[in-house]
């Protein structure tokens, strides 16, 4: 069984940085991040934010509407930690709200935000 762990939220200024990230352990999870499809939320809504799936000539990447917008946004990930990562840069307190990390268990239809139904327990982000 799949678990997510998010980490690395907490308070930040307005316009510094942070980093948010998601230990991906239990059951088959060796590879994990790099085979299926992983992705970042924020709010109670589960706003899409940003996703990282396997592609055929590498990793992809995709942005949901606010992030890609903003361009401030950048998820990435350590294979060999089996973790992914939410880099926030220039925060603005418009960013601040509960991050979640979440995969579909699938390593297609990864840009189908909706689709993703196994979730961490999330990480707050606060702006000041």
């Amino acid at each position: 069984h799949v678990q997510l762990v998010e980490s690395g939220g907490g308070s930040v200024q307005a316009g510094g940085s942070l980093t948010l990230s998601c230990v991906v352990s239990g059951g088959a999870t060796l590879n994990y991040v790099r085979n299926y499809c992983m992705a970042w939320f924020r709010g109670a809504g589960r706003e899409g934010v940003a996703a990282l799936y396997p592609g055929k000539d590498g990793e992809r990447t995709f942005y949901g509407d606010s992030a890609r917008a903003t361009g401030r946004f950048t998820i990435f990930r350590a294979d060999d930690k089996n973790t992914v990562y939410l880099q926030m840069n220039n925060v603005k307190p418009e960013d601040a709200g509960m991050y979640y990390c979440a995969t579909s268990g699938r390593p297609y239809n990864c840009r189908r935000f909706y689709d993703y139904d196994t979730w961490g327990q999330g990480t707050q982000v606060t702006v000041s």
